[in-house]
């Protein structure tokens, strides 16, 4: 689960993206998730174990 005052971690970025999925689905997710962090100004996008989050 995310914690919103976790500072982001490296190791759990490459965890999310071996996630098994479509490489244009992980870009995608990739994205999202980073826009929705840097929107917020949060750490965690709100979507936990995806890529990005």
């Amino acid at each position: 689960m995310c914690d919103q005052h976790q500072k982001p971690s490296i190791k759990d970025f490459f965890t999310n993206l071996s996630a098994p999925m479509p490489l244009s689905r992980k870009i995608h997710l990739l994205l999202r998730n980073n826009a929705i962090k840097i929107i917020r100004k949060q750490n965690c996008c709100g979507h936990p174990d995806e890529p990005g989050c």
